[in-house]
């Protein structure tokens, strides 16, 4: 007895004196390793185009990554993916912008706009395939499964016309070039790979795909308005940027900003599969009016972009836009039963609204003051009350009265679930409503 609790001490000291490195394998050097080789390339190759800020990120990336890939290790396998197709497109470019249009990988493939459209693609069968296995009766976590297979081949797609279109700018003159997340076809890519990347790492956290099937309908609404953006306005064109955002700051500011909005968004798919778990056993309509009126105006809400005049080539469109997603809505409200018999527990749909949000507010508030201190240089002051410097706010000040009341009050259940759904909406319109009812200093996206 005594033997078998020293072998027991002995063995748990062990495990508890395991130092963070000495648990790395041998993928996770090699990983460093490449990493590091990288981004000294970069830095020799193009440090003499970078300012002392910039040169100052690149070193600070490199780190980063090492660290994101060791803390959550399938990162490590999507990064070299997209530096290796990213790699095979600027050589196969050689150069020469024109050879989008006819060397084949590229025209078909790995060109940013083609990335971008295979992107939008794999989105949409991903959603499809949640779905699929949350409403099948068998072989659902087959399905399941490709889903969310599918949703990191949509996010490694997305990540490499990312960083193909970056090149490309470059290409058409290095007046052009910029990172590409200065307009709001940009900003819709990030969105959309980042709001998966994080939702794909609770499904690995708490081992359930289930929650895929309405994380990914918020995806899918983005790339859905991805695609009438590059048909109505061509919005795919590279345009040069416009004095204000020429800075290093937009580098730190937007991503951090694009944390914060995509976490928001999981975290009210999160609520409203909440929502749906919670009333699976009601058989009263009128009692489920909440959840049937919301569904109402969320579907209707693209109607009001014929409100704007801005629809003249696309409101046959929104239209077709709004009646799927209120058949979606419908099925989802007449299929709660069995939707909500593969959902997680309400414990589960809670922590992950919770460190959604929590993760959000952080990486929203460092956007805010990053914003703040790129306005004073763009602008000569901090804040200006700009309709999206107020709005943004109002974002940052719902979400803080959200994480106090849960901190101090003990928030949970209902309320928390319905105040995380209708954060989705103050979230959007910060996002989206601004640029199209509003304008003001940040009107570089308008539609």
């Amino acid at each position: 007895m005594n033997t078998a609790t020293s072998t027991t001490t002995s063995a748990t000291t062990i495990s508890l004196n395991d130092s963070f490195l000495s648990r790395r394998n041998w993928f996770d050097w090699v990983f460093a390793a490449l990493v590091i080789a990288g981004g000294l390339f970069a830095f020799t190759r193009y440090a003499a185009y970078m300012d002392v800020y910039e040169k100052g990120i690149l070193i600070g990336t490199v780190p980063a990554a090492i660290w994101v890939g060791w803390f959550w290790r399938p990162l490590r396998s999507l990064m070299l993916v997209v530096a290796s197709f990213s790699l095979l497109a600027i050589a196969a470019y050689d150069g020469n912008l024109a050879r989008a249009e006819t060397v084949f990988w590229l025209k078909y493939f790995l060109s940013s706009q083609s990335a971008i459209l295979w992107m939008s693609v794999l989105f949409f069968m991903s959603t499809v395939f949640y779905w699929i296995g949350m409403v099948a009766p068998r072989e659902s976590a087959t399905m399941e499964r490709l889903g969310s297979r599918i949703a990191w081949a949509a996010v490694g797609m997305a990540l490499i016309g990312t960083m193909v279109r970056w090149y490309e700018s470059y290409l058409i003159g290095a007046d052009v070039g910029h990172i590409p997340v200065s307009n709001l076809y940009e900003v819709f890519v990030m969105f959309c790979w980042m709001t998966t990347t994080f939702y794909l790492y609770f499904e690995d956290q708490y081992d359930t795909r289930s929650l895929g099937a309405f994380v990914m309908l918020v995806v899918s609404a983005a790339v859905g308005f991805l695609l009438w953006y590059t048909v109505v306005r061509e919005a795919h064109e590279i345009q040069p940027l416009v004095p204000a955002l020429k800075s290093w700051w937009m580098k730190l500011h937007v991503p951090a900003n694009f944390v914060g909005y995509g976490t928001f968004s999981l975290a009210a798919m999160v609520a409203f599969a909440y929502l749906i778990k919670q009333q699976a056993t009601e058989t009263q309509w009128r009692k489920l009016t909440p959840l049937w009126l919301l569904g109402f105006a969320l579907c209707f809400v693209p109607i009001a972009f014929r409100q704007r005049g801005i629809a003249e080539a696309g409101g046959s469109y929104w239209v077709g836009y709004a009646l799927i997603s209120s058949l979606i809505a419908a099925g989802i409200l007449l299929g709660r039963r069995r939707i909500a018999a593969r959902l997680p527990s309400f414990e589960i749909l809670d922590d992950v609204m919770y460190k959604s949000i929590a993760v959000g507010f952080a990486f929203f508030t460092i956007a805010t003051v990053l914003g703040a201190l790129w306005a004073a240089e763009a602008w000569g002051g901090y804040w200006s009350w700009d309709p999206k410097e107020t709005w943004a706010l109002i974002v940052w000040l719902n979400y803080a009265a959200w994480l106090h009341m849960r901190l101090m009050k003990g928030l949970r259940g209902t309320v928390s679930a319905w105040w995380a759904l209708a954060g989705l909406a103050v979230t959007t319109f910060a996002f989206l409503g601004v640029n199209m009812f509003l304008s003001g200093l940040h009107s570089y996206g308008t539609l």
